[in-house]
């Protein structure tokens, strides 16, 4: 979540099933409330660069799955930018993704694929997925006519079923067991494909996804093909694409293209002769697999990953890349001397986007050659990211952008400035995760916001654990100004692009930037901060105006500073659309007494926050914590553990008194009242603290500001629900004595409820 104490909440429901006897076990609909908390899937808007460019899908094998802890710091995975898919993997028959990875991908308009595995002796299993769930009664047919192997939906459904409960987007198929019944069986795979990927775009909508994973081919045999042909080709065209094993040669990938171009248009294109299709395909739905553990791909992998991409080429040959096992950056060094969080996020961005300048080349080991294989000269490391453009999340008018700037793991917990939480051994929680800011990484660029042609200041950034807003950091950003004898050197104004938005041209947005200075600047030194957006840099749009409507600066407590801006985006003559897809930044002045000194600026970024502008009128509503309760947990043997169950609540919102009522006849052509936008304009959360207090005697509780954290809601996928268990508590509660729990939320806008308006429980020992 995080949360306090040592013992990590058990699961409510299975997170994976280890057959299909135990999937047959789960039904929908028995945890409803469960997983309502999972932030639903909402399209980016793609780029021009990325409409016939190739994708990358992630796929995410890492120790098994299930690994990370409440209680100490996993591997995360932070360059969604880079991102169209990502699977989340585990070696059982149905891997779900984890509520808070489905979030964290969702946040940024990825979507969030499980894993459908059958591996060595999963061949039963194979055969009951397409004929479907057995009977327990004795049964026959009346016409015992031989048939052909059946095809029921049953799984499919079932399946599909799973995904739109559980908030993912479908499924990737790993087939890596043989079909003994050859032909035959896998003539009825692929049309038992078609059932799911027919039932996950009814129950999960019209983004679900089936990606075929090159493994079985159409004999039955487990052959792995490592490009599309004949073999695996009815698997892809029944499927949304093809994820090909990673021990390709040099020159599959143009084999690959090639043999995709010459088939006949009825199969792969929404023809009227092959109108079965739900879709169209193209080169962007085969993905070529590079494994980053270097296993038989091209390269060697880890460092040496871009050398198989770039004979994938997404930009120039238009296929995709799927990308398996990237949490190599962890799993290779974390037993290594010396070894910290600090030093894997500088070896998983370098992977990424490419090491901090100054920092000296990336060394790339020598990749072993097949036998016979001739050598295949490659240029200079290139970053995974340069191969795909940075793509922004979702429109924030279609959901609210929020980033604490959190890697989904830390070291301690703040709310508003004050840390509530700090933790020996660090805490990972997935939904927790924002974007990091993608573009400040591996270093920020800094332009002059004025036409000077001095040399451009430089800057670093790093997270930064001891101090932030709201969660668990902010992100520390240098600035070095070098000396200067310009004349106009005393003012020097600088523009900082942090974040890539999504924003629709013309309509008005909010946005805020939480920041505080670092350090006690020097008497000759003093800085203005502002917020703006600006198209992205390289952008060939030249005429583009944010027309700031209305701004505002705030002192916040702890010595942080709150940047509000109201805007909307034309261009100079009002007519051209200009650029949807922009930066939002900083622009920081700094008026020196003596430029010819050079200075440092630190400071730190603790939020940033867009979303649709909302009237006045419309936005009247106080919203406030309504009730909360309890449930107990049941217990095996005797009553129930005290202070072990289930805290829920509900929000509700209140509108201001009817002071005057202006109606005087039914033909008044006006409204009684300021009516509710037709947008979603209830409140919605992004996670609740939760607080505890113990009762100073049977009767009262000390001042609320003194009640103890002990966590946040949103880990397990709930949205109004905690599980409270008595190890976790920060105090021993007596006999008999009574503890106060209230429930403070933080809105999609990053706004933390007033404690006035939050609800308390009281629970005896």
């Amino acid at each position: 979540m995080p949360i306090s104490g040592t013992k990590q909440p058990a699961e409510f429901q299975p997170l994976f099933f280890k057959s299909l006897k135990e999937l047959d076990e789960w039904s929908p609909g028995r945890a409803p409330k469960r997983h309502d908390g999972i932030v639903k899937y909402v399209p980016r808007k793609p780029t021009a660069s990325a409409l016939n460019r190739g994708k990358l899908l992630v796929c995410h094998d890492y120790k098994g799955g299930y690994v990370e802890s409440l209680f100490s710091r996993c591997y995360t995975f932070n360059f969604w930018a880079s991102c169209d898919t990502f699977v989340y993997f585990s070696h059982q028959r149905v891997t779900v993704p984890p509520p808070g990875w489905i979030s964290a991908a969702h946040r940024q308009g990825v979507k969030m694929l499980g894993t459908l595995i059958f591996e060595g002796g999963g061949e039963e299993d194979c055969l009951r997925l397409v004929v479907g769930k057995m009977p327990n009664s004795k049964t026959g047919q009346i016409n015992q006519t031989v048939r052909t192997l059946p095809v029921t939906p049953y799984y499919a459904k079932l399946l599909a079923e799973l995904a739109k409960e559980r908030g993912f987007d479908g499924y990737l198929l790993n087939f890596e067991c043989p079909l003994v019944g050859a032909f035959e069986q896998t003539r009825s795979l692929a049309a038992w494909i078609t059932l799911l990927q027919s039932e996950i775009l009814d129950k999960v909508g019209p983004h679900g996804e089936t990606v075929w994973y090159d493994s079985v081919v159409i004999n039955g045999r487990l052959a792995w093909q490592d490009r599309l042909n004949s073999y695996n080709l009815p698997f892809f065209l029944s499927s949304t694409g093809l994820f090909s094993n990673y021990t390709w040669r040099p020159d599959y990938p143009s084999l690959t293209a090639q043999y995709f171009m010459s088939l006949d248009k009825t199969l792969i294109d929404n023809t009227p002769e092959s109108h079965s299709q739900h879709t169209p395909k193209t080169l962007q739905d085969i993905y070529m697999g590079v494994d980053v553990w270097g296993r038989g791909s091209h390269g060697g992998g880890g460092f040496g990953s871009y050398k198989a991409i770039t004979h994938i080429a997404p930009k120039s040959l238009g296929l995709s890349v799927a990308l398996f096992g990237q949490a190599w950056s962890w799993e290779s060094e974390q037993d290594k001397p010396g070894w910290t969080w600090n030093k894997w996020w500088e070896y998983d961005s370098k992977l990424w986007v490419g090491p901090v300048a100054g920092s000296g080349p990336v060394h790339v080991p020598e990749a072993p050659r097949r036998p016979g294989e001739p050598e295949c000269p490659h240029g200079e490391f290139l970053p995974v990211a340069s191969f795909f453009p940075t793509q922004p999340p979702p429109d924030p008018a279609d959901l609210p952008f929020h980033t604490t700037f959190c890697p989904g793991t830390g070291l301690g917990w703040f709310v508003n400035g004050v840390s509530v939480y700090q933790s020996k051994t660090g805490w990972t929680d997935i939904d927790k995760q924002t974007t990091v800011g993608d573009l400040i990484w591996p270093s920020p660029k800094v332009f002059w916001e004025d036409d000077r042609e001095d040399k451009n200041p430089t800057a670093i950034s790093a997270f930064y654990m001891d101090d932030a807003w709201n969660g668990g950091n902010s992100i520390q950003l240098s600035i070095s100004f070098p000396s200067s004898t310009n004349e106009l050197a005393a003012y020097r104004p600088i523009w900082i692009p942090l974040q890539s938005l999504s924003i629709t041209p013309r309509r008005q947005y909010e946005a805020n930037a939480i920041y505080k200075i670092k350090g006690a600047l020097s008497d000759a030194v003093e800085t203005e901060f502002a917020l703006t957006l600006k198209p992205l840099a390289g952008s060939q749009h030249t005429d583009f105006v944010c027309n700031i409507i209305s701004t505002s600066s705030t002192e916040l407590t702890g010595g942080w500073t709150k940047l509000t801006i109201q805007f909307d985006t034309t261009t100079t003559d009002g007519r051209a659309l200009p650029p949807s897809h922009l930066a939002i930044g900083l622009v920081v002045a700094v008026l020196a007494e003596d430029p010819t000194h050079p200075f440092k600026l630190n400071f730190l970024l603790g939020q940033l926050n867009t979303s649709a502008y909302v009237p006045a009128s419309f936005n009247e509503e106080d919203t406030i914590a309504l009730w909360a309760d309890y449930s107990a947990s049941a217990a095996s043997n005797g009553p129930p553990t005290p202070f072990s169950g289930t805290l829920s609540w509900d929000i509700a919102t209140f509108f201001p008194p009817v002071t005057a009522m202006t109606i005087t006849s039914p033909e008044d052509a006006v409204s009684a009242w300021n009516r509710q936008p037709t947008i979603a304009w209830f409140p919605s959360f992004l996670y609740f603290n939760i607080y505890a207090q113990l009762f100073t005697d049977d009767y009262n509780v000390a001042p609320v500001e003194t009640a103890r954290w002990i966590g946040t809601s949103g880990w397990d996928g709930q949205q109004c629900g905690f599980d409270v268990r008595p190890d976790n508590l920060p105090f021993a509660v007596p006999p008999g004595r009574k503890v106060r729990f209230y429930v403070r939320g933080v809105t999609d806008r990053g706004e933390v409820m007033s404690w006035g308006k939050c609800a308390y429980l009281d629970l005896a020992g």
